[in-house]
């Protein structure tokens, strides 16, 4: 058997401000209508002896994992679960532990690629495969279509027992324009697509041969962690401990057993705004119109609308993304740069960075529609069965009023069931909780007063998400 590792710790930062780190780009339905992780999944359809994912994530993103493939019936063999990020040699090394034998083969997917030629995808892994059966490391070089200088390269060698691979000579760092021509000419350079077919077996020695310490401590972190029926939630300090580097690096480019596979299937990483641009629809003028957008004498422009009508009149070339709380305009050419905005963002301790103003819960989610100085309004929707943890604050007081559905509140000492245009409410210091047994999503108003509203003033008592202190 085959079993898919899905490494789904990124960011997306130079997707902002669609793609923010609290709801990066793997959970966005960028190019078709399924997110980029689902498409991931999707994609393995009609590919023969695959196995249930490995899906290996950042904590907070847990519950966005599991619903995801709960809603294209998919059940995750594993959703590992890391306390930090490290990078994808150990977020591989971890999936290798999990596997049930060290003989499965590991396909070692990223979450937020798109790939359009799906039989051309398949026939790529079924080569690496065989390869990989004979104790190699295979890595997929994608057949380049221009002098791209925003990808690292793979140089490959003489080709290799397995039809249609190559022994890997050389891994190269993102060269400037006048190499990266260089090597399209040469026809000897493909783009380093950050995926892999290895057994764990072979991909844990050499681990264990080049970097002996990280593999350490992702067995500590693996052997002291704490399985629940839906999360595997590794040990803290252990995997902290653990030293971060990629596959490359810490493997690939040390190791004498690794091949390449050229996959020429309409690969694209959607590494930025520009590259989305490439791989969405356009109409006539070359614009990928998303939303409510109204466009005058435009070219080869992305436009996106979340919330509000965007006219735009005049642009060539041009980015221009709206959300609930931002707006962002860049050059095709500059779209790399939105990472500054990000990092200015952070600096200033602005939840931008972080967060939307619509943000998803186990429970369901908020949607923080006014902020004032003492003052904040959420629109808050809870799912059937769904329960908020049992908690307080220190600072803030909550008044609730029900706009639809049946509430089910505990208030210090006290239950009580609220129904539409029913409120209550919360003093500080009081704890409460929240719950919809229902069948309908509730929905409520929820206003907060106080001289601190953040998010880290809730004490938890008790969660069932696993989130209680």
């Amino acid at each position: 058997m085959m079993i898919p590792v899905i490494l789904s710790g990124g960011s997306g930062t130079r997707l902002w401000p669609l793609s923010r780190s609290q709801y990066p780009k793997q959970f966005l339905p960028l190019v078709t209508d399924n997110t980029m992780l689902q498409e991931t999944v999707a994609r393995l359809d009609g590919l023969d002896g695959v196995a249930a994912p490995i899906v290996v994530c950042n904590e907070d993103h847990r519950f966005m994992v599991a619903e995801q493939l709960r809603e294209i019936g998919v059940t995750a063999q594993a959703i590992l679960l890391e306390p930090v990020g490290r990078n994808t040699a150990p977020a591989v090394a971890l999936a290798a532990l999990a596997a049930e034998s060290p003989d499965e083969l590991l396909l070692v997917l990223a979450a937020d690629h798109v790939i359009s030629d799906k039989p051309a995808f398949h026939a790529a892994v079924m080569k690496a495969a065989d390869a990989a059966r004979a104790g190699r490391l295979v890595t997929f070089g994608v057949v380049p279509t221009g002098p791209e200088t925003g990808y690292g390269y793979i140089r490959r060698g003489d080709a290799a027992t397995w039809d249609g691979t190559y022994a890997v000579k050389q891994f190269v760092e993102k060269p400037d324009l006048e190499t990266a021509r260089g090597y399209l000419d040469s026809g000897d350079y493909y783009w380093n697509s950050g995926m892999f077919v290895f057994t764990a077996a072979q991909y844990l020695a050499a681990l264990e041969k080049h970097r002996p310490e990280m593999l350490a401590a992702c067995r500590s972190a693996y052997a002291n962690s704490h399985p629940s029926p839906d999360f595997v939630r590794l040990d803290k300090a252990a995997f902290a401990a653990c030293p971060a580097d990629s596959i490359d690096y810490a493997v690939m480019e040390k190791t004498d057993r690794g091949v390449v596979v050229p996959l020429d299937a309409g690969w694209n990483d959607v590494g930025s705004w520009s590259a989305l641009w490439e791989v969405a629809g356009k109409d006539g003028q070359g614009n990928s119109l998303k939303g409510d957008v109204l466009s005058v004498d435009t070219r080869n422009s992305y436009i996106q609308s979340e919330n509000k009508l965007v006219a735009v009149v005049g642009l060539d070339d041009m980015v221009v993304v709206e959300t609930d709380d931002a707006v962002m305009v860049s050059p095709k050419s500059r779209v790399q740069e939105v990472k500054q905005i990000v990092d200015l963002l952070r600096e200033a301790g602005r939840s931008e960075s972080e967060l939307h103003r619509k943000v998803y819960r186990p429970w369901g989610y908020y949607d923080s529609i006014d902020l004032g100085e003492r003052h904040q309004a959420k629109r808050i929707v809870v799912n059937p069965g769904a329960k908020l943890s049992l908690q307080m604050h220190h600072h803030r007081a909550e008044h609730w009023i029900v706009v639809k559905g049946t509430a089910s509140v505990t208030r210090g000492e006290e239950e009580m069931l609220l129904t539409e245009n029913q409120s209550t409410y919360i003093p500080i210091g009081t704890t409460h909780s929240l719950e919809n047994r229902g069948v309908i999503p509730l929905e409520m108003v929820e206003v907060q007063t106080g001289s601190y509203l953040g998010e880290d003033d809730i004490v938890r008592f008790d969660d069932r998400y696993g989130r209680a202190e």
